[in-house]
């Protein structure tokens, strides 16, 4: 698509499995002899776009490939075959608490994150009030990590993600962790980034927090993309296949 953030097309990742099978110690020692070696297809040509300004939200049930194509995207994973086009600088928020080394403290870790995503220690700096306060960890930020909740860990993370100067943001799950005034407090930020142009791609379990945020959602079983429209019309079809109530 001309002028997306974001295009994949044909896009495959295949993983290399390596299954022993031993069940006892002289099967462990000789089990080079009888590994087995199984390639998993975790995307299957995977074609989408997403352009400046629009949020999209990738739905679908466990084991069907969100979470790989975020990390396709975030240059974790590199792609089998297919191709990936970004269009500025990306700020990936993958995992809960990703990166932080749990012996620093918050706000050394907000310094280490920060520089890996592109921004300067002068830049880190000048914006350390800011991360912290929409945070809302407050005098945590002093302690080591490991201390932390896994709700300190996301808030911290995404406050981080979106102080980047970035165009493209990553979300996997991000928004299914906190109490309520967080996420909102999330959305907000979300449509502020979207807003002043930025492109936004979610992973989401969460069928309310994808109606709310979502200009579009793509729906993903085994790999594939299975529908690509209008949010309320892929959610609807996504819970009348999987048999939940509907959040609209």
């Amino acid at each position: 698509m001309k002028n997306a953030a974001i295009h994949v097309e044909g896009l495959c990742k295949e993983f290399d499995l390596l299954h022993s099978g031993y069940a006892s110690l002289k099967g462990m020692l000789l089990w080079w002899k009888n590994k087995r070696r199984e390639r998993l297809r975790a995307l299957r040509d995977v074609s989408l776009s997403v352009r400046p300004g629009e949020c999209v939200a990738v739905v679908g049930k466990n084991g069907a490939g969100k979470s790989t194509l975020l990390g396709v995207l975030a240059r974790v994973y590199k792609p089998t075959s297919g191709r990936v086009e970004l269009d500025g600088r990306v700020a990936p928020l993958l995992e809960l608490g990703a990166g932080f080394h749990p012996d620093l403290t918050g706000y050394e870790n907000v310094f280490f994150n920060g520089v890996i995503l592109g921004l300067t220690r002068r830049e880190v700096a000048e914006r350390m009030d800011s991360i912290v306060a929409f945070s809302e960890i407050g005098d945590y930020i002093d302690a080591p990590v490991r201390t932390y909740s896994s709700g300190m860990l996301l808030r911290l993370g995404f406050s981080v993600a979106v102080h980047v100067d970035a165009s493209i943001l990553l979300v996997d799950e991000a928004l299914a962790v906190g109490d309520i005034e967080f996420q909102q407090k999330c959305l907000k930020r979300i449509e502020e980034f979207r807003a002043g142009g930025g492109a936004i791609l979610f992973v989401s379990h969460d069928m309310h927090a994808v109606r709310q945020a979502a200009d579009r959602a793509v729906w993903m079983r085994s790999g594939q993309v299975i529908m690509d429209g209008p949010t309320g019309a892929v959610i609807d079809a996504y819970e009348a296949e999987s048999g939940t109530e509907p959040t609209g």
